[in-house]
C-alpha cells in the first residue's frame, strides 16, 4: 500500500470520478459530499456486499428501513435531544468556533477520547491555548447539540419541531416488536439498516471520514437477559487473530497486541463471548473484502469515555495516514433502549418467552454500527498503490466492490473487431457493471482502468474472428489468458467471487 494522505485521497478521488465537493460552483458546504459515477457505484457494491454477509446470508437477521424523520419523542426517550452534544469553543474576537476535543488534539498532539467541560477549561489555561485564527482568547466552553432541526407540516412552532435523525438504531428500537412478531423471530436475533444520518458537526474534517450527512450500516443483537454470557457461534472465530487494545493497555501506554480471541477471552480482555464474535465478525468482513488485516485493531473504551448504559464497548479502529480512527463503534448496551422506549411510550415491548413462560426484555449485547464513507476510505486507501514500473496508479480493489467488473477492448479500430467487442460489451453488461473503450492504444486503456480499479480487460483480437476466444488481462499481476468467448461470462462470474485462480481460469499467454 503506497501512503497517501487524506487530502491526496480528496484530490484522486475527485480526478477520477468517485467522490465531489457538493455544490462546488457555489463554494461547496463543509460536510457534505456527492458521489460521481465511480463513486457511487463503489459506495453500492460496499452496502451490498455488507447486505448480502450479514442479512441474506444469515437466518437470525433481518432487515428494516425506517424513516428519517420520526417522532421528536424517540430522542427524547433515546436521550439525545439532551445529551447528544460536543464541547464547543467560541473566540471572544473574531467568533470563530472550534470543537474543543478537536482543537486540543491539534495544538497538543494528543488524542482525547473523553473530555469534561472543567477539564477543557483547565487544558486551555495550563497550555495558554488562543484561537488559531486570530490569537485571542475563548470563552468558557458549552455544550453543541449536533442534531439538525425541522418543522413538520406548515407551520414554524415547537410543536411541529422534529429532527433529521442522528443515528438507525433508534428505528430499530421502537420496530422491535413488530418486526419481532412480523418476521417470527426468535432470540437470538438481529435487526439490521442501511441508511441516512445527519450529525451537525462543529468541525467536519479530514474528507469522508467526518461529514454533516452520511450512510450508516448497522446491526442491533438481540438476545435473552439470562443468556448474555454464551454464544453459540462463538467456535467460529476462536482462532481469529487481530490487534487488540484494552483499557488497560491504554493507561499503561503500552502498545496494541495481536492475539487470538480465544486469547483475548481467556484472559478476560474481552468480557463476553457474544462481544468477541461480533468484533472478529465485524474484522473478517473487511479483510474478506480485500483490506489489510493489520492495519484494523480493536480498542476498548475508557471507563470515562463509556456510556452510561454500556456494559462495555469497543470500537474497531483502522490505521488511517492521520492516525488510528474510530470506524465502527460496537457497545453492550443491555436493555437500557428498549426499557427506555418503554417507559416513555407506555408500550410493552418486552417478548414472550417459550422456556420459562414469562415475558422478557432483551438484551443488546452488540451493535456493529458504521459509516459507508468510512468503509470507502478503508476500501480506497488499502487498494491505492503507485506502481513505478507500470508509471500509473493501480487500484486494487476487490473485485465484488470494484466498480467497473471489465473493460472491453477491440484490439484495433476496424469495423469486424468493433462488432465483435460491441457483442461481447452488451453480453457482459446484462450481469457486470462493465465499460467499452477504444480510444487510444491498448496499453493506454490498461492504465486508465488499472486506475479506475476495473480488475479485468478483455481484449477482441484478430485471432478472437478465427478461434472466438478473447485475452482476459488481470488487472493485479498483467498476467493474460486467453478465454472461449462463450464461457467468457461464466469465467468473469468466477473471477469476481474468487471462485478460481486467474492462472486456472484459461490458457496462460506467455
Amino acid at each position: 500500500m503506497t501512503q497517501l494522505t487524506i487530502e491526496g485521497m480528496a484530490v484522486f478521488c475527485k480526478r477520477k470520478g468517485f467522490v465531489y465537493q457538493n455544490s462546488e460552483i457555489y463554494g461547496g458546504l463543509a460536510g457534505f459530499w456527492d458521489f460521481g459515477h465511480l463513486g457511487v457505484e463503489l459506495k453500492n457494491n460496499i452496502k451490498y456486499n455488507w447486505w448480502n454477509f450479514h442479512v441474506r446470508q444469515r437466518e437470525d437477521i433481518v432487515g428494516i428501513d425506517g424513516s428519517i424523520v420520526t417522532n421528536p419523542k424517540v430522542w427524547k426517550a433515546s436521550g439525545h435531544a439532551e445529551n447528544f452534544t460536543d464541547a464547543l469553543l467560541d473566540c471572544k474576537k473574531c467568533g470563530k468556533r472550534y470543537r474543543a476535543d478537536h482543537l486540543l488534539e491539534d495544538e497538543l498532539k494528543k488524542e482525547f477520547n473523553a473530555v469534561t467541560l472543567e477539564s477543557i477549561k483547565e487544558m486551555i489555561k495550563k497550555h495558554k491555548i488562543k484561537c488559531p485564527k486570530c490569537k485571542s482568547d475563548f470563552s468558557e466552553p458549552k455544550v453543541f447539540n449536533l442534531m439538525f432541526t425541522t418543522n413538520v407540516g406548515p407551520i414554524e412552532e415547537e410543536s411541529a419541531k422534529a429532527y433529521l435523525r442522528p443515528e438507525t438504531a433508534q428505528l430499530i428500537f421502537t420496530d422491535f416488536k413488530l418486526v419481532a412478531e412480523n418476521a417470527r423471530m426468535k432470540l437470538p436475533f438481529g435487526i439490521a439498516q442501511i441508511g441516512k444520518a445527519f450529525r451537525n458537526e462543529i468541525s467536519p474534517r479530514d474528507f469522508l471520514f467526518r461529514c454533516r450527512e452520511f450512510e450508516q450500516m448497522e446491526i442491533e443483537y438481540f438476545v435473552h437477559p439470562d443468556k448474555t454470557g454464551k454464544c453459540p457461534f462463538i467456535k467460529e472465530v476462536l482462532e481469529h487473530e487481530l490487534f487488540i487494545y484494552s483499557d488497560e493497555m491504554q493507561e499503561k501506554n503500552k502498545k496494541e497486541k495481536k492475539m487470538k480471541v480465544k486469547e483475548a477471552l481467556k484472559k478476560n480482555i474481552i468480557k463476553t463471548e457474544w462481544h468477541a464474535y461480533w468484533l472478529a465478525v465485524e474484522h473478517k468482513w473487511f479483510t474478506g473484502l480485500g483490506a489489510e488485516a493489520d492495519n484494523f485493531r480493536i480498542r476498548q473504551h475508557l471507563k470515562e469515555e463509556k456510556s452510561h448504559y454500556a456494559l462495555d464497548t469497543w470500537d474497531l479502529e483502522y490505521k488511517f495516514p492521520f492516525g488510528w480512527k474510530e470506524l465502527q463503534g460496537m457497545a453492550n448496551r443491555t436493555d437500557f433502549d428498549l426499557k427506555q422506549h418503554m417507559e416513555h411510550s407506555k408500550q410493552d415491548l418486552s417478548l414472550f418467552d417459550e422456556e420459562s413462560k414469562k415475558k422478557v426484555v432483551p438484551h443488546v449485547v452488540a451493535e456493529p454500527s458504521q459509516g459507508v464513507e468510512r468503509a470507502f476510505l478503508v476500501f480506497m486507501f488499502d487498494a491505492y498503490n503507485e506502481d513505478k514500473e507500470r508509471g500509473n496508479v493501480v487500484l486494487k480493489l476487490h473485485p465484488k466492490l470494484a466498480p467497473i467488473k471489465a473493460a472491453v477492448f477491440p484490439l484495433v479500430n476496424k469495423p469486424e473487431l468493433i462488432e465483435k467487442s460491441r457483442e461481447i460489451f452488451d453480453e457482459l453488461k446484462k450481469e457486470f457493471n462493465c465499460a467499452y473503450d477504444k480510444s487510444g492504444s491498448v496499453g493506454r486503456r490498461y492504465a486508465r482502468n488499472d486506475e479506475l480499479g476495473t480488475p479485468f480487460c478483455v481484449t477482441v483480437d484478430f485471432e478472437s474472428l478465427d478461434d472466438d476466444s478473447v485475452t482476459l488481462r488481470n488487472r493485479d499481476d498483467t498476467k493474460q489468458i486467453r478465454v472461449k468467448i462463450e464461457n467468457l461470462k461464466e469465467t468473469m462470474r468466477k473471477l469476481v467471487n474468487q471462485d478460481i485462480e486467474f492462472e486456472n481460469a484459461g490458457k496462460l499467454v506467455k
